[in-house]
Formats: C-alpha cells, structure tokens, sequence
C-alpha cells in the first residue's frame, strides 16, 4: 500500500468517530457561556480562572457566539475547566475516500463521454456497457493516482 492510501485510511478512521456526534448542536449561547451558568459560575470567577478581567471574560463568550472566537482560546478554557477540548471535519459524504471516490467518478465520467461524443460523431457509437466499463476504469485509475487536477 502506498502512503497516500496509507494516510486516506488513517485519516478516515480518525474522522469517521465525529460521525457519532454529527448531529450535536452548538448551544444557542456557546458552549462558553452553557458550561460557565450550568456550573453556576461568575464571569469574575471565570475570568479569575483565564486570568482576565470579568469583562474579558464575557467579551469571550460573545465571541464565542459569533464565531470570532480562536481555538488557542478554546484550547484554554478547556484547560481551566478541567475539559478537554475537541475539534474536526466531518466530511458530508462520509469520508475523505468517498470524497475522493466521488471526484474520480465525476471526472471519469466527464473524460469518457467526451471521448464517446468524439466517437460518435465519427459514427463509431458505443454500448452503454462499455461506457460504464470505461467510466469504472478511469475513476479508478484517478482514485489510484489522485491527479492534482481532481481539485480543479
């Protein structure tokens, strides 16, 4: 196996445990602000903790709320909660492999009727058998070599 397959599979198997929690919704107010009251804690005592001012304190959460927030500033309020702080990609297909899978297939498909149109038009049409067959074998030759031009 070579080590872009290599690094696909390890990759999917790190991203496919986000699957699970796909569906989880960001609290309204953040997750700042959800744990700080669910705790019944002060933004004096939460600010005392991130060594900031009470004001800093609800500055964060706020931005928190509007996604302007930093993940260093994430990565530290799990530290001072005692949590550990957590983030990734879930990919809406699945995996990076279907991801992948995908392009190739399109691309495929985009080459080999192309060729089919040239073809046809100097009235050599061919089976629709045989257009799958090609599709199959260009997509998996694009899934084998992963062309840059994949992304374009």
């Amino acid at each position: 196996m070579d080590n872009q397959r290599l690094i696909i599979e390890q990759l999917d198997r790190k991203i496919i445990k986000f699957n699970e929690i796909k569906d989880i919704k960001i609290p309204e107010q953040g997750w700042i602000k959800s744990i700080r009251l669910a705790l019944k804690m002060t933004l004096k005592q939460l600010g005392n903790r991130l060594n900031i001012t009470p004001q800093s304190a609800k500055e964060i959460e706020d931005r928190e709320k509007n996604g302007s927030l930093t993940l260093n500033i994430l990565k530290k309020f799990g530290e001072v909660m005692e949590m550990k702080f957590v983030y990734g990609f879930i990919p809406e297909k699945g995996s990076i492999s279907e991801i992948i899978n995908t392009k190739a297939y399109e691309i495929a498909q985009a080459i080999v009727l192309r060729t089919a149109k040239n073809m046809e038009l100097e009235d050599q049409s061919v089976l629709k058998e045989q257009l799958n067959k090609a599709i199959e074998e260009k997509k998996n030759e694009l899934i084998k070599e992963i062309p840059k031009y994949l992304w374009d």
